[in-house]
């Protein structure tokens, strides 16, 4: 069989949206140039509807009421990673951005595909669902309005991933990432001058054991999946020699195959924070950041990736695992079918949130055949 691709212009000009994008990356919740130069990209060379809903938008082809909606998602957030000048001559502009996740390559394949769309249609009425915010887990929160108001039936998304074979796509059903939550624990205490500790309270002493205990912790648990608890900051104090610290943070990483046992092991992380709190005297406060729930594949969707994959000629690999990282894509999939499915960067392909990381253009032809084909399905 003839693998189907797209057509040349299409490609290359997915290509040089891509390298436009990765010049001005822009993080989390700042999406405001990106966001509209992928509006202006898809207005310039589609006719497909657009529906711009301030942070993140759509664009949708339609066929007919009575067929289904299915919807695609590309995120376009970069991440806080410094770029080296010159590292590839489309490098990043903006100080202290990069995408070094490839969001631009996963938004650069999703407009290419709404190029083909309006070439060639559907049977179907397709959504294009381009989301910002990915890497704290906002993003897919703030669009979940998108799947009730447009009736959506089933939901797809894409991550590139170094570490697969180029160009190969990788499916499984279940949880394929895991939940995960910053945790940050705050202890406050009363300063008092350093050569008399002994009229303050400081937290060091708390955060301490509570450091020692984590891991001690996470074991007793006996979770059926993994859980993990990284240490990312401490805090306590401040830079000044005749002062006995009264305040600390400790900023916590906590992550679960199963977003049930994460919020159980919060649940214990937050009652020994009481615990080492009150021994000492202290007063301990609790927030969270960058939530994301466990990423789950439902299966009649991922068997609908491997076939579509299959007839359009495409390598097929089976995950070993669930990745350790998190994917926020999973808000959608517990609100209705879907999966996201994953094309290799290469073997021996840099890490992603690596400095040396780039996309490879080469993979956006692999993931606009997928979702061609995938749509042919419906």
């Amino acid at each position: 069989m003839m693998r189907w691709k797209p057509d040349n212009d299409i490609l290359e000009k997915a290509v040089e949206l891509r390298h436009e994008l990765h010049k001005k990356p822009e993080l989390s919740m700042q999406e405001k140039w990106t966001k509209a130069y992928l509006i202006d990209f898809i207005k310039e060379n589609t006719s497909l509807q657009i529906v711009d809903r301030g942070k993140w938008f759509y664009c949708c082809y339609k066929k007919d009421q009575s067929k289904k909606n299915i919807a695609f998602r590309a995120d376009f957030d970069a991440v806080p990673v410094e770029e080296a000048k010159d590292f590839v001559p489309y490098c990043s502009q903006n100080r202290g951005a990069a995408h070094k996740c490839g969001h631009d390559g996963h938004s650069a394949a999703l407009a290419a595909f709404a190029l083909v769309l309006d070439r060639y249609g559907a049977e179907c009425n397709v959504y294009l669902l381009f989301q910002h915010a990915e890497e704290t887990g906002q993003g897919a929160k703030e669009c979940l309005p998108f799947l009730e108001e447009n009736s959506i039936n089933e939901i797809f998304a894409v991550h590139n991933m170094p570490g697969l074979e180029l160009g190969a796509v990788a499916a499984s059903s279940g949880v394929v990432q895991y939940a995960s939550t910053g945790m940050i624990l705050r202890f406050s205490g009363k300063k008092s001058h350093a050569c008399y500790p002994e009229d303050g309270i400081n937290p060091a002493y708390a955060m301490s054991e509570m450091i020692l205990s984590l891991e001690e912790l996470r074991l007793k648990k006996g979770y059926r999946g993994l859980t993990l608890i990284t240490v990312i900051q401490v805090n306590v104090g401040e830079h000044a020699f005749g002062t006995s610290a009264g305040e600390g943070e400790l900023l916590l990483t906590v992550r679960g195959e199963h977003g049930k046992e994460l919020r159980d092991l919060c649940m214990s992380i937050e009652a020994l924070a009481v615990e080492k709190a009150k021994k000492y005297g202290l007063q301990c406060a609790v927030r969270y950041e960058d939530e994301f729930e466990d990423c789950f594949n439902h299966s009649n969707s991922v068997d609908k990736i491997r076939r579509a994959v299959s007839q359009a000629g495409i390598p097929l690999q089976e995950l070993k695992e669930p990745f350790r990282a998190s994917e926020d894509f999973g808000r959608f999939t517990k609100q209705v079918p879907g999966a996201i499915f994953y094309v290799g960067a290469g073997v021996d392909h840099a890490a992603l949130h690596t400095a040396d990381y780039d996309f490879p253009d080469s993979i956006i032809e692999t993931i606009v055949s997928a979702y061609r084909s995938i749509t042919d399905l419906f």
